[in-house]
């Protein structure tokens, strides 16, 4: 498996752990706009290990079978040279315009034999991957809501501030409609020791990528926590530089539907570094598009292109990554 990865900050040098410490890899070239912080990374991980200045100059050196999109910014560009070159693309982007552009591609990638992974990260990514899981026992799917709280590295901190700024789009009875981002409140349970945060409204990835992989679902939406101070100000800049990479974060994700003639209401959670948990999801995912394991070529989320969940969720248990299942009492 040749592998290129194109940002190495918190998530996308968690990434490049993993995909080394994978026996089908034969060389992993990391680009990064600080190219000192690429020949770090490689220099800690060792052999089959090297540093270019641009995708396409990676991609003319050695080609590549995956390309790993852990950069901030717009994904679609990179994505085409990608498919161009013959490779299969992850992106762990968690922006929906960037999730949209690249869900565009699903013919181009169809035709060329190849996949686009949208969204392979924590939230999207782990939640996605939940979400069909949550799903796999209803025979019909209604509603699902995703919740997260915490950040990758510094560009998923500054991503998610803009996020509370930029309108917000929910999937409510067959139509999108549009929201006030910072709204909506909802009191979300996540697992120990974070426990109940206050969760609003955001322009988050997650809705459009779980609306394509349940078309049938009357709702779909994704909140994520925030305070006061980060409603109020999300319309400034960033008034402190945020950490080199975030503390522990969770993710939650509810789906209700019927089970025959029952309603039944399935809630799924995790508990990791976002860094660590969605390196991993990534890493795995690159895997997973090299060896052709997905149930169809194209673009989509974790959601739709992974048939059944299980087999993806225990390689990430296996590598220290673990779900939770919410075993309450539930409410009407």
């Amino acid at each position: 498996m040749r592998v290129v990865l194109v940002g190495a900050g918190a998530l996308g040098a968690r990434c490049a752990r993993q995909l080394h410490a994978a026996p089908s890899l034969s060389s992993l070239a990391l680009v990064d706009i600080d190219a000192a912080r690429a020949k770090a990374v490689a220099g800690s991980l060792g052999d089959r290990m090297s540093t270019a200045g641009s995708l396409d100059a990676a991609l003319g050196h050695g080609g590549a079978d995956v390309v790993v999109l852990s950069c901030p910014g717009s994904h679609e560009v990179l994505a085409r040279r990608a498919l161009d070159a013959g490779a299969s693309v992850v992106s762990v982007t968690d922006d929906p315009d960037c999730a949209a552009a690249l869900l565009a591609l699903d013919g181009d990638a169809a035709a060329s034999g190849s996949s686009v992974v949208v969204g392979a990260g924590f939230a999207p990514g782990l939640s996605c991957l939940l979400a069909r899981h949550a799903a796999a026992d209803l025979t019909a799917v209604e509603e699902v809501h995703v919740a997260k709280i915490g950040t990758a590295g510094p560009a998923c901190a500054r991503q998610h501030h803009a996020a509370l700024a930029a309108p917000t789009r929910e999937w409510r009875d067959g139509a999108w409609v549009e929201r006030r981002s910072g709204s909506g409140r909802e009191l979300c349970w996540f697992p120990d020791p974070i426990g109940g945060v206050d969760c609003y409204r955001a322009a988050l990835a997650d809705p459009l990528l779980l609306q394509a992989a349940f078309p049938d679902a009357l709702r779909v939406t994704a909140r994520m926590a925030a305070t006061r101070r980060d409603r109020v100000t999300a319309h400034l800049p960033m008034l402190r530089p945020p950490h080199k990479e975030g503390l522990i974060g969770a993710v939650r994700v509810e789906v209700r539907g019927w089970r025959d003639a029952v309603s039944d209401t399935r809630v799924f959670g995790a508990l990791d570094r976002p860094a660590v948990a969605g390196g991993c999801v990534a890493a795995v995912a690159a895997a997973w598009a090299a060896d052709g394991r997905f149930r169809r070529r194209g673009a989509g989320g974790l959601a739709d292109l992974v048939d059944d969940p299980v087999p993806f969720l225990s390689e990430l248990a296996g590598r220290g990554v673990r779900a939770a299942v919410f075993e309450g009492a539930g409410t009407t």
